[in-house]
């Protein structure tokens, strides 16, 4: 049982702070691999932190489990937090997340879909992103693409 399902257990529905991690994958195209989750719209592949997990080990363990993908090469580019990362899930549960977001520049394997969390796995041209990308993803992707014309700028 994953840690949050056990403090549910004692707090209900009251708010949590969860942190977690997730991953932009750019393939060689520089398109980024979405995935189309079950608990609604597209996002980037990641998850909450385990006990005793670094935020990396986390990004690395749940891209594994979601995508089949091993990574490494990992990048920080920013950590979210607070207010604006409050959010309320559909059955009432509510937290504020707490997110490392990063890229890898080592991507081994072949994609696996965890029918259990993805409809599907999908490389997207950063000017063409899909309709129901998440909130969250949205503002990771806008901030990576910033980061990029920037390091594009100065070289």
């Amino acid at each position: 049982m994953a840690y949050y399902e056990e403090l549910r257990k004692h707090v209900g529905s009251a708010p949590l702070i969860l942190p977690g991690s997730v991953v932009i994958i750019e393939n060689e195209k520089e398109e980024i691999l979405l995935q189309h989750r079950r608990d609604g719209g597209w996002g980037l592949p990641g998850g909450l932190m385990e006990h005793g997990e670094s935020f990396e080990e986390t990004a690395v363990r749940e891209v594994k489990e979601e995508t089949g993908l091993e990574i490494d090469g990992l990048t920080q580019l920013y950590v979210y937090s607070g207010k604006d990362h409050y959010i309320q899930t559909p059955n009432g549960d509510e937290l504020f997340a707490v997110t490392a977001v990063y890229t890898a520049s080592e991507v081994k394997g072949d994609l696996l879909i965890d029918e259990d969390e993805s409809f599907e796995f999908r490389y997207f041209s950063l000017d063409k992103l899909p309709d129901g990308l998440l909130k969250g993803a949205q503002k990771y992707i806008h901030y990576f693409v910033e980061q990029k014309e920037t390091s594009r700028a100065f070289r």
